[in-house]
């Protein structure tokens, strides 16, 4: 078994989408081939409804999957094929667009007025880019909850992982989507199928990825789990990490644990052509979809 390597971190930075949504953008909209299959990963959140409330209103997808995992609050959605729900806490939505879809994504807070929420793009390859379009609504006590004696928690949104399977099925990707907790001073190592690309989004407390140079993780200024770990070092909230090759993940909770998503997925390496919400192959295929958009024939029959 070989760690992977830690590639790169950065952090997450402050965008604005939609009608005014206020959130913070780990990867997206440049170097497509960068994360692949994955695209784009949106972290949304705010303790104010300005923040978030003029939401994402009606809008095309075509030829990507959109995965959103609500934390806090709500997300009211709809579409142009008469699909209508409400995503509350812990539940998660995977909408394969396909060949076309038009739909709005409209946030809500809960009672503190606090709104928490990601929204990651898959790829799909050139073989389903016209695919119907279907929704998988995933509610929060569907999710698979992993509860070590440690106080570990892992929630297998999708893939399997401990013996345990996700609700979500038929992902291009063939993905692996957790939602993992870490207590103070644990080290965990995750397994990760060597042949995916992988990536871990912290989003709160911290933690110390093992990396060639510190392959026990990094070590404090105080002590945690018995060694001393420098809390400069440790990865912490808004920060995405990405991953080399290999078969296992190793992180290192700090002084108040450590919660990230851990994801992968099968790299589908083939060309890209991208214009906002729509993903092709070619250019010709991006400006036959913004044709069909302005004569109106963008929403395909059900077949």
């Amino acid at each position: 078994m070989s760690i992977r390597p830690v590639a790169s971190q950065s952090h997450a930075r402050p965008a604005v989408e939609g009608a005014g949504v206020n959130l913070h953008r780990a990867f997206g909209f440049s170097e497509p081939e960068r994360m692949d299959p994955f695209l784009m990963f949106d972290d949304f959140r705010g303790d104010h409804p300005r923040d978030y409330t003029a939401g994402f209103p009606w809008h095309p997808h075509r030829g990507i999957e959109t995965i959103t995992y609500v934390l806090a609050g709500s997300v009211e959605h709809g579409d142009s094929l008469g699909n209508r729900g409400t995503l509350k806490g812990g539940d998660v939505q995977w909408m394969t667009a396909g060949s076309g879809i038009l739909h709005q994504e409209m946030p809500k807070g809960n009672a503190q007025g606090q709104m928490h929420g990601f929204q990651l793009w898959a790829n799909l390859p050139r073989d389903l880019k016209m695919t119907k379009p279907r929704y998988q609504d995933v509610k929060a006590h569907d999710i698979p909850e992993i509860l070590e004696d440690d106080g570990t928690v892992v929630k297998v949104v999708t893939g399997e992982f401990w013996g345990r399977k996700g609700p979500v099925d038929g992902i291009a990707a063939d993905p692996l989507y957790l939602d993992i907790f870490v207590p103070e001073g644990r080290r965990k190592t995750f397994a990760i199928d060597t042949r995916r690309k992988a990536f871990a989004y912290v989003f709160q407390g911290a933690g110390r990825f093992a990396d060639a140079a510190h392959p026990r993780g990094v070590l404090l200024e105080k002590e945690v789990g018995g060694e001393e770990v420098n809390i400069r070092d440790l990865s912490g909230n808004r920060t995405l990490v990405e991953f080399g090759a290999g078969d296992e993940v190793q992180v290192t909770a700090g002084p108040d644990g450590v919660r990230f998503l851990l994801v992968a997925g099968a790299p589908i390496q083939e060309p890209v052509a991208w214009h906002g919400p729509i993903v092709m192959n070619t250019r010709a295929e991006l400006e036959t979809a913004m044709r069909e958009l302005r004569n109106g024939t963008f929403i395909k029959p059900a077949h």
